[in-house]
């Protein structure tokens, strides 16, 4: 079976961060919308440009459009293990496509992790943000004397959303469309809530510990029904 991972969180939650760290632990693909988006704008696709105008307002892409992009990606032999989504999905009719996808692939259920982080602390976190001008990837938390991407050499900038009006706008929206996620999977045994107001290197290491104790019962479930088909 998968290790099928949904990351949820406000913006600057850090989820982003921790998703690239699990995945790259694990040996999974980490599949953001965002990242997606920023390199069809780069190779000038008119729904990505559209969405980035979109995005920069801090407004939400429509729920048609970040479906599709999640169902082409989630078809990729990479994902047949399992599979990190950070940024999706953001609201309750994304969840239920989701769903959908996911039982259209029988590889596994879904283990969804919130990362909570009080406001305060996001828009402080929000304002120091950089992100890579050429390849889209959000520099590590507290490297600030860096002014080079890691990953590609790229000058690192601050986000056009990730000024104080649009991050108030951003936080608002999350409120609005994305907080009920919570209330949608909150009842399922596989939903668990992480303390992100922590150093990085704490939340990824509460991070591991919540996903395996997550997949316990799950592994559990499915031996008692394969001795059951048995019996």
């Amino acid at each position: 079976m998968g290790l099928n991972v949904v990351m949820l969180g406000a913006p600057g939650a850090g989820k982003g961060t921790q998703a690239e760290r699990f995945a790259r632990r694990r040996g999974l693909p980490k599949i953001s919308t965002g990242d997606i988006l920023r390199q069809g704008v780069q190779d000038r696709m008119p729904v990505a440009l559209l969405a980035k105008a979109t995005m920069d307002r801090g407004e939400l892409v429509d729920d048609e459009t970040m479906v599709a992009i999640v169902r082409e990606r989630l078809v990729r032999p990479d994902t047949d293990l399992g599979f990190v989504l950070d940024g999706f999905p953001r609201t309750v009719s994304q969840a239920r496509a989701l769903d959908a996808i996911i039982e259209e692939r029988g590889k596994g259920s879904l283990l969804i992790v919130d990362i909570v982080v009080p406001d305060e602390d996001l828009v402080r976190r929000l304002a120091m943000r950089r992100i890579c001008s050429k390849c889209g990837k959000n520099a590590e938390p507290g490297d600030n004397a860096e002014t080079t991407c890691q990953r590609c050499g790229g000058a690192l900038v601050h986000r056009a959303d990730d000024s104080e009006e649009v991050v108030l706008e951003r936080l608002r929206v999350y409120a609005n469309a994305t907080r009920p996620l919570v209330e949608f999977y909150s009842e399922r045994p596989t939903f668990r809530t992480l303390n992100g107001a922590q150093p990085p290197d704490r939340v990824a290491q509460e991070l591991d510990a919540t996903i395996n104790e997550a997949t316990v019962p799950e592994a559990s479930a499915a031996s008692e029904a394969q001795r059951a088909v048995g019996r």
